[in-house]
């Protein structure tokens, strides 16, 4: 298959997690696609709508700042960001296409962010696979929400621009 001559069915890896002492609010996506692993940034294909979603909960146009200043405005408002995914076999960048995949210690994560007062799920991939690691026992009382969104993919053409927005706007309530 040239598919597979060509290298992606390697497997790929995500980001550290970027996240401060004051997280209150950490926002998971599945997998970094192609673009992102090349730069090595987080939603870094210039389609994907995360950061003019995000920019609008916090009041910022971080679409228009460099990548490390977008970093230091998200920590500024208490904004953290990672994976569901710590490793899986992808060919391209659709979540669809993943396979034979390893999780993040998302628990272990959570444990260190005593701030932390909701995690938002960015896309229903790593809705489906993180709510599977975070879901508390009946004897553990969970201290923060879980949100599914619509994900900033411009692949996932369902719903608009604008009603991602509105989705993505409630995020404004845990910062």
């Amino acid at each position: 298959m040239a598919d597979n001559m060509a290298g992606n069915f390697d497997s790929k890896s995500c980001f550290a997690p970027v996240i401060g002492a004051k997280t209150r609010l950490l926002v998971l996506g599945s997998l970094p696609g192609d673009v992102s692993l090349a730069q090595q940034q987080y939603y870094a294909h210039p389609t994907n709508q995360f950061w003019h979603l995000i920019g609008s909960v916090i009041g910022q146009d971080l679409a228009a700042l460099p990548y490390a200043a977008r970093l230091h405005a998200l920590m500024a408002a208490g904004i953290g960001l990672w994976d569901v995914i710590k490793t899986a076999k992808r060919p391209g960048s659709l979540d669809s296409k993943i396979s034979d995949h390893e999780s993040n210690p998302l628990n272990a994560l959570v444990a260190r962010l005593p701030t932390l007062r909701a995690i938002a799920f960015n896309g229903a991939t790593s809705a489906r696979i993180g709510r599977q690691q975070l879901t508390p026992s009946t004897h553990h009382r969970q201290k923060y929400d879980l949100i599914n969104l619509p994900s900033s993919s411009a692949a996932y053409c369902t719903i608009n621009l604008e009603a991602k927005r509105a989705h993505w706007a409630m995020l404004s309530t845990y910062l």
